[in-house]
């Protein structure tokens, strides 16, 4: 186990203890009910969050491998609220860290290749929620699935222009490409903080473990978010 790993462990624990402790030490100064709180029940919700990605790494057959760095991101969820516990949500997670690939050719007189560049990754997920508390301050636990772009950002064919008349601009031309990416099956598990300030406003902290379904096994992102909602 890498000291990476093992320090990502150590956050993992940590913030389960935080989970622990934050609910039976501030519950009932967080959970007195007044009248700026509503219920979630049957409610919308939308917020705006900030991401941190941690960096990954992974070896192919054949002695490819590939070494994404960490990075903040950005994202945007819209869910809805089923009772008080339970919540359904969309979740676009955006990332666009460095990375360096190790690339084996099929000809054996050439050697390995190495690339070094900046990808972008998009997450969407459809993930369940269930709060453990009917309350403004309570802790929760997500899975959820869907799909996950991995885009190298490297042209895999030579660019393509188009020129045209347009009525109100004359006459137009446009370069297009297309670069090495794939979409696959991705799936997710996180804990988390949720905080319904008021009637209309919360926040929400969490970790999740996300995984991305290839050809030759699985790459995985820890991730952390930190959001701001509405819900209405």
């Amino acid at each position: 186990m890498t000291s990476e790993k093992f320090t990502m462990i150590k956050r993992l624990l940590f913030l389960l203890l935080v989970l622990t402790v934050s609910t039976s030490v501030y519950a009932q100064r967080f959970n007195k009910k007044d009248e700026s709180y509503g219920s979630r029940n049957n409610r919308w919700e939308s917020s705006f969050l900030m991401g941190y990605q941690n960096s990954t790494s992974k070896d192919f057959e054949g002695g490819a491998s590939l070494d994404i760095d960490k990075k903040w991101g950005w994202g945007i969820t819209l869910g809805y609220n089923w009772n008080s516990k339970l919540n359904t949500t969309y979740k676009l997670m955006v990332f666009k860290p460095d990375y360096s690939a190790t690339i084996i050719p099929e000809d054996p007189e050439i050697g390995p290749q190495t690339i070094n560049y900046t990808m972008s990754r998009y997450s969407h997920m459809f993930n369940g929620t269930y709060s453990f508390m009917d309350r403004p301050f309570t802790p929760f636990a997500q899975v959820g699935v869907g799909f996950m772009t991995l885009d190298s950002n490297i042209i895999d064919q030579p660019p393509t222009t188009g020129c045209w008349w347009d009525p109100w601009w004359g006459y137009i031309c446009n370069t297009t490409w297309s670069t090495f990416k794939t979409t696959r099956f991705a799936y997710n598990l996180g804990l988390g903080l949720r905080w319904d300030i008021n009637n209309a406003m919360f926040v929400r902290g969490s970790y999740n473990k996300e995984w991305i379904s290839l050809d030759s096994g699985s790459l995985s992102f820890d991730t952390l978010s930190f959001e701001g909602g509405l819900m209405f």
